[in-house]
């Protein structure tokens, strides 16, 4: 049975999405932020784990890292499924937790954790950041794109065809910046 309220629960979320975003922009691009949110919905709601809960999950997927939106906030405001999700993609490691590359495995085994849903999310996520980096800084993508293979290792239980499109795009975008350098 269809849930009545699953139209709701996305447009709230690409509301609030919006809202808690609003003034912030894609580094490189000034593109608004909330491009990029609404493309890693667009990418999950493709998918075969497609569901309400899911692409609200990917409209606010960034909303606990880069706001002062709190996880309990999430909660309230659009269920406990709808949080566990933006929890299982948003990075847990703190500065104090050491360098980057530990930091990034810290964040890389809380992802491995989760279910294939988040799995899907952090996939759609990998797709819609890798390609900027590449393209505006490559120096820097040496080091993002190595995380991202290492994250991909990890990413198990998602969609096939987005663990696919971003195997490609890791890969494409490293290709990239190879003839650079």
């Amino acid at each position: 049975m269809a849930d009545q309220h699953a139209p709701t629960l996305v447009a709230d979320a690409a509301v609030f999405a919006r809202e808690r975003h609003a003034g912030q922009v894609r580094k490189y691009t000034g593109v608004p932020y909330s491009s990029h949110l609404g493309e890693v919905a667009g990418l999950v709601a493709a998918s075969v784990h497609a569901c309400p809960a899911l692409i609200a999950a990917a409209w606010l997927h960034d909303s606990l890292e880069d706001t002062a939106t709190t996880q309990k906030e999430l909660e309230a405001m659009f269920g406990r499924e709808v949080s566990r999700l933006v929890a299982g993609v948003s990075d847990v490691s703190r500065p104090e937790d050491g360098v980057r590359a530990v930091r990034k495995a810290i964040d890389r085994a809380h992802v491995a954790r989760g279910c294939a849903l988040v799995h899907s999310l952090k996939l759609a996520d990998v797709i819609s950041n890798c390609s900027s980096v590449a393209l505006f800084d490559p120096a820097f993508a040496r080091v993002y794109l190595a995380e991202k293979r290492a994250l991909l290792e990890v990413l198990d239980r998602g969609d096939d065809f987005l663990k696919t499109m971003a195997s490609e795009t890791v890969e494409q975008a490293t290709a990239s910046i190879a003839l650079e350098g």
